[in-house]
């Protein structure tokens, strides 16, 4: 597993700590937005912050993203297609043993 805080689940986990007082013990993939606090004014605060962060440009049309999971998979393939970088999502998104 990737100990550096590089992973897009990682970025936005410490986002979600650091700016919206989440618990860290409640971010894991399948975690609802709206179960973390994050209504849909937070959730367009938070597009704000990932665009800023990941130096990437959210779509203008709405994407229903439901969970952090969610969220991280559409924030990686944004990431790809703008810069060709692609993350490893799939290692951080796999279930804790």
């Amino acid at each position: 597993m990737n100990t550096t805080m590089d992973t897009t689940f990682d970025r936005l986990s410490a986002l979600l700590v650091k700016d919206y007082k989440v618990d860290p013990g409640r971010l894991h993939p399948d975690a609802p937005l709206d179960s973390l606090g994050i209504d849909s004014l937070g959730t367009v605060e938070l597009f704000w912050q990932v665009e800023d962060r990941f130096g990437i440009k959210l779509p203008a049309d709405p994407v229903d993203l439901k969970t952090l999971g969610d969220v991280v998979r559409h924030v990686d393939a944004l990431v790809e297609a703008q810069t060709g970088v692609q993350k490893a999502a799939q290692t951080t998104l796999s279930p804790n043993p």
